[in-house]
């Protein structure tokens, strides 16, 4: 068999959302379609979602979620600079804003006290960026086997927000500190000249990625590693088609030497609709999670016709666990090699 032109990690957002996307993530996972998930931990399903990971054996990281829901840890109300009034996340645009505004307190965060609240004790304190922190612990708890590895928050539509600015540096002492050893970097080549996105899902996804292109320096610095080219910004929801999926892998390939195998993750959101009030992160499930975009991506993933592009154009399936372990001949993904996929934005 030849040598694959690229190894695709295909993970799916947002397992434990409800139970309705967990089936049809379930389904994709079992149809091969899907190669990974990234389970909410204050997901109304993430329990059973659990229980479906260890029963199937899927792969399985954390989904950081610092925008949406309540925290998994107790908070009191007003306590958190990441929280309003109510004990909620800010939202999905909210958080950007405050960090904008200057209202996150990061400096918080980078204090000798966090530092001893990783290393020490069994519980943090209420609200900010600890949150991860316990996310990472149920994580530990409820699984005896797990991926090592973990997923920026959400993706298009949601925040991608440990690559927000301020918040990658204390994302990756995080990560660093509890043995994480791969991540998501929202790095989506040519997403600038995506012309079907509308203009403000073409606008967040190039903040996106600038806001990625910044975090390089603080994942390379606390070791961290990723996949040579990210895909997903463009193809969420409505906009996913065999063809789009085809063609961002191809922009990535562009100028690949022979012989050399790249490293890519696409993001999806398959599953079957939510159906209210079933689902969410406390609040019940959103409007995308409603709507007919997630099963658009179930049946795009996992009808032949997708299969059949990638194996032509030379792209095998894989897990995150897979490119972690290192086969004679093969290259990991360590530091890629960024400067390829670093051209301009284009609004």
């Amino acid at each position: 068999m030849s040598r694959p032109r690229m190894r695709l990690v295909v993970t799916a957002d947002d397992f434990g959302y409800c139970p309705r996307r967990d089936e049809g993530i379930v389904e994709a996972f079992l149809a091969g379609a899907v190669t990974s998930v990234s389970l909410l931990v204050n997901g109304a399903a993430t329990e059973s979602a659990a229980e479906l990971a260890r029963r199937h054996s899927i792969p399985t990281g954390l989904h950081a979620n610092l925008s949406e829901g309540r925290p998994v840890g107790p908070a009191r109300r007003g306590a958190s600079s990441l929280l309003g009034p109510e004990g909620f996340f800010l939202g999905k645009m909210g958080f950007r804003e405050a960090v904008a505004a200057g209202d996150v307190d990061l400096p918080q965060v980078r204090s000798r006290s966090y530092r001893r609240m990783l290393a020490r004790t069994p519980r943090a304190p209420p609200g900010g960026y600890c949150e991860a922190v316990r996310s990472w612990r149920w994580m530990t708890s409820a699984f005896k086997h797990w991926s090592h590895h973990t997923e920026a928050r959400g993706g298009y539509p949601r925040q991608l927000l440990p690559v927000a600015q301020g918040v990658c540096q204390v994302f990756a002492e995080a990560l660093q500190a509890y043995g994480v050893r791969f991540t998501r970097l929202p790095l989506e080549r040519g997403v600038g000249g995506c012309t079907w996105l509308e203009a403000p899902a073409r606008a967040f996804a190039c903040a996106v990625e600038r806001d990625a292109r910044a975090a390089v320096g603080p994942f390379s610095r606390h070791g961290l590693r990723w996949t040579d080219a990210f895909v997903g910004l463009s193809t969420c929801g409505r906009h996913m088609s065999a063809h789009r999926v085809s063609g961002a892998l191809a922009r990535v390939l562009e100028g690949t030497l022979a012989g050399h195998t790249l490293t890519a993750e696409l993001m999806a959101h398959p599953g079957y609709p939510s159906v209210p009030p079933t689902g969410g992160c406390g609040e019940g499930p959103d409007a995308f999670s409603c709507s007919w975009e997630r099963l658009h991506e179930l049946r795009v993933l996992t009808a032949p016709t997708l299969r059949a592009q990638l194996a032509q154009d030379g792209v095998q399936l894989c897990a995150l666990d897979d490119l972690d372990s290192k086969r004679p001949g093969e290259e990991v993904p360590c530091e890629p090699t960024l400067e390829p996929f670093l051209e301009p934005s284009l609004l």
